[in-house]
């Protein structure tokens, strides 16, 4: 198995949405952020790639046909040339409405990285904070201006570096057609998938407090 989508946009542009939908197309599994919550055996190779490791992207992508998300999108030049055959995704969104998502989503959870009640989670929330906050965003994430001037000059750079033919610039809205049209597959007879919202990571995340 080998990666034959590579997700380049940035958390809570609609990724876990473009999960199902690339799942249900049949490029499952799909990496994303929630695979390291499902999975915690999967952390480690994350914080080797966050405290700048060596590593073998082949092996960490062993069980997946496709990624979206963060952390993969964070380092979505090192798969691109890992993975040369594999198509590009880039997913957007207004760059307002993402940094309110954010803020009111992982945003916080990864600021709380040590102050979580398992280790499980704070492994994750410590991984999250370095490669993301730390590295993408300069420590900067809660700044309004800074964080939206490094998303669009995050989808600048990947609509600059990757070949027109290998990437989809795909915007939730755009649904199946954009993306069945890019990846030369069939549209299904089910609405796109709506996954994640801000109103449904809310209502989780109070779940889990609950039970805890």
């Amino acid at each position: 198995m080998t990666l034959e989508i590579i997700g380049a946009g940035f958390g809570r542009t609609g990724t876990n949405s473009l999960k199902l939908a690339l799942e249900q197309l049949g490029f499952g599994p799909c990496h994303h952020m929630f695979e390291l919550r499902d999975h915690p055996e999967l952390v480690p190779d994350w914080e080797a790639a966050a405290n700048g490791q060596k590593m073998d992207w082949q092996q960490v992508f062993r069980n997946y046909r496709s990624q979206v998300d963060w952390p993969g999108a964070r380092y979505w030049r090192e798969l691109t040339l890992a993975f040369p055959d594999a198509k590009v995704i880039l997913s957007i969104r207004d760059p307002n409405e993402w940094f309110d998502s954010v803020q009111a989503t992982i945003g916080p959870f990864m600021e709380a990285h040590g102050k979580h009640d398992t280790m499980q989670d704070n492994a994750r929330a410590e991984m999250q904070y370095k490669t993301i906050v730390q590295q993408v965003f300069d420590g900067r994430l809660s700044d309004r201006d800074y964080a939206i001037g490094i998303f669009k000059k995050h989808v600048e750079e990947v609509q600059a570096s990757i070949p027109k033919e290998r990437l989809l610039t795909f915007a939730p809205n755009d649904g199946w057609e954009a993306l069945c049209r890019f990846l030369n597959k069939d549209i299904p007879d089910t609405p796109y998938p709506n996954s994640n919202s801000t109103k449904q990571f809310a209502e989780r995340t109070a779940r889990r407090v609950e039970t805890n």
